[in-house]
C-alpha cells in the first residue's frame, strides 16, 4: 500500500522563521500598507508563501486587510515585531551601515585580533527607497574567536567578551541594531557586509 504524501496545499504553517515574518513587519512601520508582493519580495519568497504568512500573521491579529489588494500592520504587529518610529535621516543610517562595513573590514585585516566576522548583514526599512525616515538599521553579526570555529560551545566568559566586541563595533550610534546572524538574514532583502 503507498504511504499518503501531505498535499502541500493545505499547509497552514509558513515555510519561513518566524523572526523573517516578522522583521518584514518591523519594516512596515511608517507605511500605510502593503501588499503581498511587498511582503513576497522584501522576505524573497513565494507568492503563495507570501500568502501564507499573511494568512498566519493575520491570525495572530499581527496583520489587517485594509482592502482587497492591501494590508496594514496592526498595533500588535508593530508591539511583537519590535518596530519603532522611523526617526532617522535614511541617508544617515546608510552612511552608519557603510562605516560599519569598513569597521568590519579593518577588524578581519588585524591579525591579532580577538574575533573574525564571519558573516554580516543588514536589512531594515532604509533598504526602501520611498522613505525619508527610517528605524535604525538590523544588523546580524557571526563571529568567532582566534582558534575557534563557529561550532565551538561558548563559555559565559566568551559571550561576555563577544558581548563587549560588538558594542564597540557598533560605536555608539543609535543607529544600528545589531544581533546574533541567522541564516534567514542573509535569504530576505539585506546589504552584506563582508
Amino acid at each position: 500500500m503507498a504511504k499518503k504524501r501531505p498535499n502541500p496545499e493545505r499547509q497552514t504553517q509558513p515555510s519561513i522563521p518566524a523572526e523573517s515574518a516578522l522583521s518584514f513587519l518591523k519594516d512596515s512601520k511608517g507605511a500605510t500598507t502593503w501588499s503581498v508582493r511587498d511582503l513576497a519580495e522584501t522576505l524573497k519568497i513565494s507568492r503563495r508563501d507570501a500568502e501564507q504568512v499573511i494568512a498566519f500573521q493575520e491570525a495572530q491579529g499581527y496583520v489587517k486587510r485594509a482592502s482587497s489588494n492591501e494590508w496594514l500592520t496592526s498595533p500588535e504587529g508593530e508591539s511583537v515585531s519590535g518596530a519603532k518610529f522611523p526617526r532617522f535621516a535614511r541617508e544617515s543610517v546608510e552612511q552608519a551601515v557603510a562605516s560599519l562595513k569598513e569597521r568590519i573590514k579593518q577588524v578581519n585585516k588585524e591579525p591579532k585580533a580577538a574575533f573574525r566576522i564571519t558573516h554580516g548583514v543588514a536589512f531594515g526599512d532604509f533598504l526602501l527607497g520611498d522613505r525619508p525616515r527610517v528605524q535604525a538599521a538590523d544588523v546580524g553579526i557571526a563571529l568567532t574567536q582566534a582558534g575557534q570555529t563557529e561550532s565551538d560551545p561558548h563559555s559565559a566568559t566568551a559571550a561576555k567578551a563577544e558581548r563587549q566586541f560588538l558594542k564597540q563595533l557598533r560605536a555608539k550610534t543609535a543607529l544600528l541594531q545589531i544581533h546574533p546572524y541567522a541564516a534567514w538574514m542573509s535569504k530576505r532583502s539585506n546589504v552584506n557586509l563582508l
